[in-house]
């Protein structure tokens, strides 16, 4: 790009620009994503909402990227005359609503925590990095950032600069909003910013100590070791009587991640079958109507599973101590596929079968294998997807959204991963 900024450069500053301002409008108009006051406690969005805020994320970070490439005509310095006044006009328009929009939106985010959490998720079909909400905070709320606002605003108001007329208003607009942000607002939020990024880094350090700990404990029984209730003659018999898209609900005695888990059932599976199962309780019409139309080319629903999760699907494939995977449970080794008898290797359990049709059920498989391989999470944090507990498992593969009905489970506190176990078990 030319140092030099062209008439060009000035509609582009404008377009971006009015599309920030439309990102923000959009988040202002739909108080359901982005609430117009603080919350004073955590909530849960839906599939639906999620999709919208990606969404929106999405194209705001498009623009915002898009000024960035205007970021050449801040060698305008180098120029002279009338040349060198352009080049600081688009510059400094460019920085301003950049500076400004990225400020509003943090401020909109900021009142939902559980926002953060869907921005900073990597969201590959979207082409969404992981952390990037966090470096558009880093950015933004520093005082480097602001630092470069200062030296812009003494180079525009330097004697002899005649800015452009058609970047005037929004410069004004922009600069008189920023230097709102700064009254007692801007320090504030680049000290929050701070401290959050601190206690990021805390948790990064802690965190390997608090999962080693966790799965330990899963994984450790205080009594009776090797020796369960439910014996294999018992698997083998149950084994006959599930179908694909059962939940079952395992509990093992005596181990310790027991401690501090509200009701009978501590742990949730999915039952998934082996791909014969699967292919004789799916062979319905309407599953294969479903399934074609996501493209599937014999309208089956293994051809469609194997299309949409390659890798997840050939690990499902793999044997067990010699056994075939049937179940999708996460546990302290993250979302895995595991033996019917590996997973009730326990002393009680119990499947459910959820009052759903057949195409309900496909789908939801269809996003469990869109799971399987993500890392247990240690935080029992149902706002994010990139890291998932036992029964978050089950509620985001049954969740509805997306013209899915899915399974409608209340959260019930603040803990919603303990809610669920708590609910599962009041069911039962």
């Amino acid at each position: 790009m030319p140092l030099s900024a062209s008439a060009g450069s000035i509609d582009q500053v404008q377009i971006y620009r009015k599309g920030l301002a439309s990102a923000l409008d959009y988040a202002g108009a739909h108080p359901d994503l982005f609430p117009p006051r603080n919350l004073e406690s955590k909530r849960m969005l839906d599939q639906g909402q999620k999709e919208s805020v990606r969404g929106l994320w999405k194209s705001f970070l498009d623009y915002l990227l898009a000024l960035d490439s205007i970021g050449a005509h801040s060698a305008f310095l180098r120029l002279k005359g009338p040349e060198r006044d352009r080049a600081l006009s688009v510059a400094y328009a460019a920085f301003l609503a950049q500076y400004r929009w990225a400020m509003e939106f943090i401020e909109a985010a900021d009142r939902d925590p559980s926002l953060a959490v869907i921005l900073d998720e990597e969201v590959p079909e979207l082409g969404l990095p992981a952390g990037a909400y966090a470096k558009l905070r880093f950015r933004f709320l520093n005082v480097l950032c602001a630092a470069q606002f200062a030296a812009y605003e003494a180079a525009a108001r330097a004697p002899g600069v005649r800015l452009e007329e058609a970047l005037g208003p929004g410069i004004e607009e922009d600069s008189s909003r920023i230097w709102g942000f700064g009254k007692g607002r801007g320090e504030g939020m680049t000290l929050k910013n701070g401290l959050a990024m601190l206690r990021k880094a805390g948790f990064t350090a802690v965190f390997p100590v608090q999962s080693g700990v966790a799965g330990w404990m899963g994984d450790t029984k205080v009594y009776r070791k090797h020796r369960s209730l439910i014996s294999l003659e018992q698997i083998a018999a149950v084994r006959e009587q599930l179908e694909p898209g059962d939940v079952m609900l395992v509990r093992r005695e005596w181990f310790l991640s027991n401690v501090g888990l509200p009701g009978f059932w501590p742990h949730a599976t999915i039952y998934i079958g082996t791909p014969d199962e699967r292919r004789r309780y799916f062979d319905d019409p309407e599953v294969k109507g479903w399934a074609g139309s996501q493209g599937a080319a014999d309208r089956g629903l293994e051809t469609l599973l194997s299309a949409a999760h390659p890798e997840s699907y050939k690990k499902g494939l793999e044997p067990e101590h010699g056994h075939a995977p049937r179940v999708m449970e996460a546990m302290s080794e993250g979302v895995s596929f595991t033996s019917l008898e590996h997973s009730l290797d326990a002393d009680s359990a119990v499947a459910l079968r959820p009052r759903l049709s057949k195409k309900e059920k496909a789908r939801a498989l269809l996003r469990a294998f869109g799971y399987a391989g993500r890392p247990y999470d240690f935080d029992f944090d149902f706002a994010t997807d990139k890291a998932l507990v036992c029964t978050e498992l089950v509620y985001k593969s049954y969740e509805p959204g997306a013209g899915m009905n899915g399974l409608g489970v209340p959260m019930m506190n603040e803990d919603h991963s303990l809610a669920l176990h708590t609910l599962l078990h009041d069911s039962h």
